[in-house]
């Protein structure tokens, strides 16, 4: 049985175990007494298509209910077939239709005006309401900034913005555009707490929309002005550039015009800041549910692409700063929310759309623990000396809060 062969020689952390359709338990794995989550497989169809593709075939059986887990979790399950896969890697079939969709990357990720507008519209204009049951209250939808452990959600967002402001260098009456700029929190924050003018883009009408409501309650309609636009199509000259969360969407084929892009946009003193998931290791192929269910046309980039990107265009890399285990804890703490507002997301969507979220949160997570995915944040400019030549600007603020929490 391919399956069976596959799962014999991947997973040796651990444990696992599958109740095949014909009633068979196996367990996979040398984990002695520990844990064992066990997967239930209902349907002959799921051996086939797990064996050919395990990301993609487990994962839509779990949707539409041809596999159940009896023992643990969703979340269980990823951590042992994250850690496994990632480590050891797959065998076979399944290798050889990894290493295809590697080959065929630039045509997954073809994100020229129209399918990134396509893409976007995909996950980030679904109903705002789904939003509002995991994230914080101000919509930050990237990687948290865990400065203490003890940290809620909405401080590690907010010790997030400050962090990355840090990184800017901001200054009262400065241009800052903000490049996928979401619902608007980062942008309304800088202008607020820092004095400068901020132009957002965005390609999520949804995002747009309530961005704009957002600055006009805020009464800062007239320091930042949300666009409707891609970014290959701003003109313009910026004194700070700030992308968070949107460099996964440009697709491999794009590096250079969206570095580019930045190298025109930037004023000649000017510097900008890239936020971005990465990936620890090499380059290689976007997971395959992920990419049909999530993130269409969706990538995260070795640091040798980006940095590659960047060399080309003329940019240099003033600091790279690798944020790990940051989203593990920010992804824990959205499906933690998620699970306990499942009723309300099932009543917007439907009980598929909800094991397809909690998988995709799950498996996130757990692709941060054991999986290899980071967080990069690089800073760039034109010259060596657009930034400071040590790190000490960034912490000062950091250091003074701690000592107030201490004494608290």
């Amino acid at each position: 049985m391919l399956l069976d062969n596959l799962l014999s020689q991947v997973i040796r952390h651990g444990r696992l175990a599958i109740i095949y359709p014909n009633g068979r338990r196996q367990i996979y794995g040398e984990g002695g007494d520990g844990p064992c989550p066990t997967i239930r497989i209902h349907d002959r169809s799921v051996l086939i298509a797990a064996a050919l593709d395990p990301s993609l075939g487990f994962a839509e059986a779990y949707m539409d209910g041809r596999l159940t887990i009896e023992d643990g979790d969703v979340y269980d399950v990823c951590m042992v077939v994250v850690h496994n896969f990632e480590k050891v890697g797959l065998t076979g079939l399944s290798r050889l239709k990894l290493v295809l969709r590697h080959l065929l990357r630039p045509l997954e990720q073809l994100n020229r005006a129209r399918a990134s507008r396509r893409n976007v519209a995909h996950h980030y204009d679904l109903s705002g309401a789904l939003y509002d049951l995991f994230l914080d209250p101000d919509r930050q939808y990237s990687c948290a900034y865990f400065a203490r452990p003890d940290m809620s959600l909405e401080e590690a967002q907010a010790a997030k913005k400050a962090h990355i402001a840090r990184k800017l260098r901001l200054e009262p009456g400065m241009r800052v555009l903000d490049i996928g700029s979401g619902w608007g929190g980062l942008a309304l924050t800088l202008a607020r707490d820092y004095g400068v003018d901020v132009t957002g883009i965005t390609l999520s009408t949804e995002q747009l929309a309530l961005a704009r409501q957002r600055a006009a309650r805020a009464g800062l309609a007239d320091r930042v002005k949300f666009e409707l636009i891609d970014y290959r199509a701003v003109t313009g000259r910026f004194d700070r550039i700030v992308s968070v969360g949107m460099f996964e969407h440009v697709g491999v084929g794009f590096y250079d015009a969206y570095f580019g892009k930045i190298r025109e946009l930037l004023a000649d003193d000017g510097a900008a800041m890239v936020h971005t998931i990465g990936r620890a290791g090499p380059p290689g192929p976007t997971n395959s549910f992920i990419a049909k269910y999530i993130f269409p046309g969706g990538y995260t980039p070795a640091l040798s692409e980006l940095m590659a990107s960047v060399e080309r265009c003329g940019l240099v890399a003033a600091d790279v700063e690798i944020l790990r285990l940051h989203y593990a804890e920010t992804l824990k703490e959205w499906r933690r929310r998620f699970l306990a507002h499942r009723d309300k997301a099932e009543a917007l969507y439907d009980a598929r759309f909800c094991r397809m979220w909690d998988l995709y949160l799950a498996s996130c997570e757990a692709s941060f623990r054991v999986g290899g995915q980071v967080v990069f944040q690089v800073q760039l400019g034109h010259d060596v000396a657009s930034l400071p030549i040590t790190r000490d600007y960034l912490y000062v603020q950091d250091e003074a809060e701690h000592a107030r929490h201490a004494a608290q």
